[in-house]
């Protein structure tokens, strides 16, 4: 048995939870996510207790993995409904920038052509720019209620253009360390 398999999940006050047939339904003030688990796992939900609890049919080794699993994936659901989950990037570089136009993000990394993202359903961004030019890297900001969504969509930008180790230019998370490399040292002599 999964030791996180085996812990309940507690429902919040402001979550409601249900289940539609075989799907899970969870509903939050951040938004309403529904997920089908696979047959070898059931769900059921204490409405009393405010609890969800997760079981497999067997002790094999694909029930165990799916267990833990589901488990998770519906404690995210609940804690994305309640909360959300957000991830915060960065874009170093001259002439770098972001810009959010509707339904459209903008990335301008030093390309011929800016990259142009659709943003789905369900997320959204907040773009932070510098006051003054040069001084600090635009910042933005990806949210939403599907943790899969937000993480999916978070990489997908800052694979536009990933940091590169020399000067450090490109799009990162807020809290990631780009190991820097020297350049190429010059040895003076004559030939």
């Amino acid at each position: 048995m999964s030791r996180i398999g085996k812990k309940p999940i507690s429902i919040p006050q402001d979550v409601k939870v249900t289940l539609n047939g075989r799907a899970v339904c969870v509903e939050g003030p951040k938004g309403k996510l529904t997920w089908a688990p696979r047959p070898e796992v059931s769900v059921t939900i204490d409405q009393d207790a405010k609890r969800i609890t997760v079981a497999v049919q067997n002790d094999d080794r694909l029930c165990r993995s799916l267990h833990g699993l589901s488990r998770s994936l519906i404690a995210n659901m609940v804690e994305g409904c309640l909360r959300g989950f957000s991830k915060s990037l960065e874009i170093y570089g001259v002439g770098y920038g972001v810009q959010l136009q509707g339904k459209k993000l903008t990335v301008s990394c030093g390309m011929s052509h800016p990259a142009v993202f659709d943003l789905p359903d369900g997320i959204a961004v907040d773009v932070t720019v510098p006051q003054a030019r040069g001084e600090a890297p635009a910042k933005f900001t990806v949210s939403g209620p599907d943790k899969q969504a937000v993480g999916e969509f978070a990489a997908r930008v800052r694979k536009a253009r990933p940091p590169e180790p020399y000067k450090g230019k490109g799009v990162r998370y807020a809290d990631e360390q780009v190991r820097r490399k020297a350049g190429k040292a010059f040895v003076g002599g004559a030939l």
